[in-house]
């Protein structure tokens, strides 16, 4: 396996941390994670791409090593997850890139892709089950199960929680649960487990995202794009992902088997769907 790099990097009074793979010098890849996430959930995919390009993976603000926000209720967006972005890639002198973007990861993606200011930053685009449309009653399990943040006596318990709530990102060997879990985790200040997160991310989301419709940013994107659906995905519906590949940049769509949302981008068939696209 190539060996991860890890970095912080200043943007906007924030403090972000960034897994980095690959020669500096080659193409920048951009993978950007899910709501509840890590950048560390692309290490296997980040790792099969190093050979050619320069594989960039942060951690969202509020998540991972990045900085918590002190107002985390004008933060904790789209718009400022976005103006990070921006500034991270700047911050990495990365001019022009690929992006991967998985759930929320895809949305920043996507708005980025058609904004005056990100428009032109993205060649290719993937969207790892997500897309301009979401499913209501899967956004309200969402957020049920984010808006909780329990607490386990051990990492043990703490992964079978995963393995619970994140069941539909398919077939997980035992070392890849146990990577997320090690990677997803923080120790409170009583010696208990739980998630990584600044709870206020959940919080902030449960009250401000209404899953409102984005067709109209859909229709302004230009760069080739690449849809992935999971097969069994609630958020993405079937409907939808189809008519993304009749409007806005008529994207290819590639629905993952025995898997909802999202595929974890985790083994070899996913990476060779991510690697016809992006190469």
């Amino acid at each position: 396996m190539i060996d991860r790099r890890s970095v912080f990097v200043p943007v906007a009074g924030h403090e972000i941390h960034v897994s980095q793979w690959g020669d500096p010098d080659a193409p920048a890849l951009v993978m950007w994670h899910g709501l509840a996430r890590t950048g560390r959930d692309f290490d296997w995919a980040a790792s099969f791409f190093a050979d050619r390009y320069r594989v960039i993976c942060p951690d969202t603000i509020g998540r991972g090593l990045s900085s918590w926000s002190p107002d985390p209720d004008r933060d904790y967006t789209i718009p400022v997850y976005c103006d990070i972005a921006l500034g991270l890639l700047d911050a990495l002198a990365v001019d022009r890139c690929r992006w991967v973007g998985t759930s929320m990861g895809g949305l920043i993606g996507m708005t980025l892709a058609a904004s005056d200011a990100g428009r032109g930053r993205i060649d290719r685009l993937v969207l790892n089950d997500i897309g301009p449309a979401l499913n209501a009653k899967a956004v309200n399990r969402i957020k049920d199960y984010v808006s909780i943040v329990p607490e386990f006596d051990s990492v043990s318990q703490f992964e079978g929680f995963l393995r619970q709530v994140y069941a539909p990102f398919g077939a997980l060997d035992d070392g890849q649960w146990r990577h997320l879990a090690e990677t997803g985790l923080r120790r409170r200040d009583n010696g208990k487990i739980s998630s990584h997160y600044d709870p206020a991310v959940m919080r902030v989301f449960c009250e401000q995202f209404d899953g409102s419709e984005a067709w109209e940013i859909w229709d302004c994107l230009t760069c080739p794009t690449l849809v992935i659906r999971g097969a069994q995905s609630d958020l993405l519906l079937a409907a939808t992902a189809e008519e993304m590949t009749r409007r806005g940049p008529k994207a290819q769509l590639v629905t993952i088997q025995d898997c909802g949302h999202a595929p974890a981008l985790h083994n070899p068939m996913q990476w060779n769907v991510l690697d016809a696209f992006i190469g």
